[in-house]
């Protein structure tokens, strides 16, 4: 029962006034969250740094994150980070995107994952996590501290690194009062570490049928070009990113 909640939970994530046979069916199709056995990121890079074909020394954008961030549902040429890629690809800059999604990712499995994955460089650090601990409904709390830990460790790391906090809503089914404070973690992680802030990365996507794959929370390649947007246009005011210069 308790996993029947957590799923039909997360059909309600972004459409969640549909009919319930709807929502039952597009439970079966919404499995991929609950597999971690696939993700993007990448191995260590040896010490030598990389360049450009002009000698230019190549930077990491690293997209760390869940199942939205590891594109779920389509091809990994048509995920969002990819689409980042091809815009920083046209503008001739020197940044290699890393997608480091893992589908069904909890703030507590990106907290123990995360060591691994800063055996890459990081430059640019956007952290995508808590949809699947409200999904849960996961203490607030603890939310928030994975968070942080998440947000000290690249910092300690990296402490040159500019980081990119992406906010989430979870389903009115959660509760007025779960919901308010789940939303508000976010706004405040932001604050207090000084971070540049998306509020929703599905903004203009979340709800909308035609973007969505049939299990209303996944983005289809339409789906996935506005989320593009969206990182956009924060990635290019990022200080020293070339874009906002």
């Amino acid at each position: 029962m308790q996993a029947l909640n957590y799923r039909m939970g997360k059909i309600f994530l972004f459409c969640g006034y549909g009919p319930v046979l709807l929502l039952l069916l597009a439970l079966i199709s919404a499995c991929g969250n609950n597999d971690k056995t696939k993700t993007n990121a990448p191995e260590p890079e040896t010490k030598k740094e990389k360049t450009d074909s002009s000698g230019v020394k190549m930077k990491n954008i690293v997209f760390f994150g869940n199942s939205l961030t590891a594109g779920y549902g389509v091809d990994p040429s048509e995920a969002f980070p990819a689409l980042i890629q091809l815009k920083v690809d046209s503008l001739h800059l020197p940044y290699k995107v890393i997608n480091a999604g893992l589908s069904g990712e909890t703030s507590a499995g990106g907290k123990n994952r995360i060591d691994w994955v800063l055996n890459q460089r990081v430059d640019i650090f956007f952290l995508e996590l808590g949809g699947n601990d409200g999904l849960r409904g996961i203490p607030v709390k603890e939310t928030q501290k994975n968070l942080q830990s998440i947000i000290d460790k690249v910092k300690a790391r990296y402490p040159q690194a500019e980081l990119v906090l992406v906010g989430i809503l979870v389903p009115p089914n959660m509760g007025a009062t779960y919901s308010n404070e789940f939303r508000a973690v976010f706004q405040t992680l932001a604050d207090k570490n000084k971070l540049r802030f998306l509020p929703f990365l599905l903004e203009g996507v979340g709800g909308i049928a035609d973007l969505n794959q049939p299990d209303g929370i996944h983005p289809t390649a339409r789906g996935h070009k506005i989320v593009a947007e969206n990182v956009w246009k924060i990635l290019k005011d990022v200080p020293g990113f070339p874009a906002s210069q």
